[in-house]
Formats: structure tokens, sequence, C-alpha cells
């Protein structure tokens, strides 16, 4: 499974950044507002351009030299980890307001940089092609793009040479290396300093974890082969593994891309959360991910040692407020120092991966969808009632059913609902996503 590639989306504050992180990842993820400074942290998110998927990153205003103290100092910071941990920038200037000389601080930050990069002149809608983009030739990045965010004009010719810009990224109609099934990789996510190194070597033992170290960039998650029962793994460490006596910096910093490629990549991911902390935005954000790409996950407390009666109660309620949509994985309560209850993850661990990767034969799940409908039917919607006639798998890793029938375009989420629970129970899925789609016959008499 290859790694997306990482577009920084750079500028100072108010050239239309968030506007164009939403187009390209065809969402509304990202506040757009006319405020200057508003998006002050990194905000990530996924796109797809054909048959090419990619990581934009979407950063605060940049003024490279912001005073100490001051909040764009910080968001300038943002924006240089966003840039150390894409693989491409596109750098974008107001096409109305012109040239400004934080334009010119952040192009040559850029080219001391030397990494791939694309000057893009935003909000260029209804203006003639030429003589207003004339003066950001200026910035020495070389030809300067048009585009309109809000009306996505020139945003995929935009996208597709930010793409090329990349150097060693394969072919898109490249096909994937073949991978070793027996192998299961998990990755051990969740918020800094969680415990997921410390968990890690618990289960390696710190001779083990020592003797596989090296150092990462940004772009590379740390593996780390090991063997279990007959079972063999690849441990992902999101948080870089520590040598003794040497600390890598570039892995020692968080990095939220690395966080999210090692998610893509896994077969299971094991999110830990802190129990002296609580389920926070950024749990729940990296769960959202984890459910976005459709792995296998299993959710782990640590350090539920230390903490109190009270404090184990709230966040088991937050737990279940804050990481609903995330109730078909199994919840272990562990103290990675300790080393206790671990051995019941790796149960749970087991059971997600084989769930993820369940067989679903054709004739079993019909006759599932049909005693469904039997029990309860979906309801009419308006002059149309959905029929339902027969299912088949789509895929594995998650699991995929496709059901096929008339009108079911109206089938309603609740339905959906009750279905994946009945699958979920007669196929035994527990810690995996499960996806259900439908599939509407077309009517012969449409035309007639």
């Amino acid at each position: 499974m290859s790694v997306k590639p990482v577009i920084a989306l750079v500028g100072r504050p108010n050239v239309g950044k968030s506007t164009l992180f939403n187009r390209l990842t065809a969402s509304r993820d990202a506040i757009v507002a006319d405020y200057a400074g508003l998006t002050r942290d990194r905000h990530y998110g996924n796109g797809r351009v054909g048959r090419r998927e990619y990581i934009v990153i979407d950063t605060g205003g940049f003024e490279p030299d912001a005073g100490e103290g001051s909040i764009y100092r910080e968001m300038a910071k943002q924006t240089r980890q966003a840039v150390a941990e894409s693989d491409v920038v596109i750098f974008v200037v107001d096409a109305r307001a012109g040239l400004s000389a934080q334009d010119h601080e952040i192009a040559q930050y850029l080219r001391r940089l030397g990494k791939p990069c694309v000057l893009v002149a935003n909000k260029a809608e209804g203006m003639t092609q030429g003589l207003q983009l004339v003066e950001f030739f200026e910035l020495g990045l070389g030809e300067v793009l048009p585009v309109s965010g809000a009306h996505g004009q020139g945003v995929r010719s935009m996208l597709e040479q930010a793409l090329e810009a990349i150097p060693g990224l394969p072919p898109e109609d490249e096909e994937e290396p073949e991978v070793d099934t027996q192998v299961i990789r998990l990755a051990v996510a969740g918020r800094p300093n969680v415990g997921k190194s410390t968990l890690i070597n618990a289960w390696l033992g710190e001779e083990r974890l020592v003797a596989f170290d090296m150092p990462g960039t940004t772009r590379d998650a740390i593996t780390v082969p090991f063997e279990r029962q007959g079972q063999k793994y690849e441990l992902v460490d999101t948080a870089g593994i520590r040598k003794k006596g040497k600390v890598f910096e570039a892995i020692e910093k968080f990095s939220v891309v690395k966080t999210l490629q090692a998610i893509e990549n896994a077969h299971v991911v094991l999110l830990l959360l802190d129990a002296t902390q609580g389920v926070t935005d950024q749990d729940a954000h990296i769960a959202g991910y984890i459910l976005e790409s459709g792995r296998a996950v299993v959710l782990a407390i640590n350090k539920w040692d230390a903490v109190d009666a009270y404090q184990r109660e709230q966040i088991e309620r937050q737990v279940e407020n804050r990481l609903s949509f995330l109730k078909f994985a199994s919840l272990h309560l562990i103290s990675a120092a300790r080393r206790q209850g671990l051995g019941p993850v790796w149960k749970s661990i087991a059971q997600a991966h084989a769930s993820a990767m369940r067989k679903m034969p054709t004739p079993q799940l019909t006759r599932l969808l049909q005693e469904a409908v039997a029990f309860q039917a979906p309801q009419r919607s308006g002059m149309f009632r959905p029929k339902m006639r027969y299912a088949h798998q789509g895929g594995m890793n998650p699991p995929v059913i496709v059901i096929h029938g008339n009108s079911l375009e109206h089938v309603p989420d609740v339905y959906k609902r009750f279905l994946e629970g009945r699958f979920r129970k007669a196929f035994d899925l527990v810690g995996t996503p499960l996806r259900i789609e439908f599939k509407t016959s077309a009517n012969p008499y449409k035309d007639d």
C-alpha cells in the first residue's frame, strides 16, 4: 500500500487557503470566514483526483518575522511544521490584493528550503489572464497559476501540477506491490505522551527495541517486526522509537501526517487514550480518521492505575459519548508502565483483524437480508417502497456488503443501521467498520 503524497497550503492570512482546502478535500472541514488569522492550527484532510489520493494540510497565515508572544508566531511555527511534513507546497497569494512584503518573505523562506513549490494566485475569478499577475513573477518561484477556490476554476490543474512536482512519485496506474497477508500491520496511534512508546517497549522488551531502532523522518513510520504466539506482526510506532542515550529530533516531534499514513497502511489500529487527560478533541479527530479510513480498531485507556474512581467514571462516560461512532470496537483498561491488562488487548487485535478480513458468502448474506426484511421491511417513501433482492460481499478491510434491488436510494439511515446490526451479529464482526452499499437496478420501462 503506497504512502499518500502530502500537500501543504501556505500563504499570508486571508488569501483563501481554507476555501482551497475545502475544495481539494470536497468538504467543509476547515472554517472559512473573511477574518484574518482564523486558522491558527494545522488542519488535515483527504482528497482524490482521478485514482490518486493525497493528504492536504491547511495552515494559518504565515508571518515569518512574527514577534515573541504573538499568536502569529505560533501560526508561523505551525506552518513551518506543515511544510516539513509535506512533499510539495502550494504557495497561495491574493490576485486581487496584489503582491505584499509578506509574500516576498514567504517566497524567500520557501526558496531557501528548496522543496517543490507551486505558486497560485487565488481569487482570480473574472480577471483577464496575464497582466494583473505579472507582479507575482518577482517572487522568483516560476509560473503563476490563476485559480478561484470559491468557484473551483483552475483547481484541478493546480493540483495536477503540484503532484507532478513531487520527485519519485510513482504513476497513479502503477500496480501496488504484493504484501504478505500473513503479517498483521498494527499501528499504535494517539496523542503525544499517552504512552505509545512505553506500550511498545512493554511488548518488545528494551533490548529487542534497540536492535530495530533507526532514525526516521516526518514521512517515515517506524516499523518493528514482532512475533507473538506464532503470529507475525509489524508494529508501527507513530511516536518514533527512542534509542538509548540518543534522541532523533525528527522522530521525537509529533507528526500528524505520520499518524495518518500509519493508520492508512495498517490492518488494525490500537488507539491509545490517557486516563489522566480524558477524551480530547485530538483523540476524537484521530478516531474519526480511523473510521473514515475503514481500519479495524481497538481502544485502550492507558494509565488506568493513576486515576481514582471518579476519574474512571468520567473517562468511561466520555468514551461512550465522544467516541460513540466506534462502539463496535473493544475497550481495554491498561497500564503500559506496569504491564497490566495487556494480554486481553492481543485477543481483541486478533479478533478485529479476523473480522476485517471475514469472508461472507453470497447465499448466506442474501438469506440474512431476506430474514431482516421479513422481520421489518423498510418504510415506504412517498410513492416508493424500497425492495431488496439480494446481497453480496464487495470488499474486505473493511468488509463491504452490496445490496441490490429497486428504489434503494430511499432507504433511511435508521434502517441501514438495523441491517448493519443483524449482519454484525451473524458474522461476529467486532472491531471493524462495516460498510453497506445500495445498488438500485435500472428500470427497463423508464423511457417507454
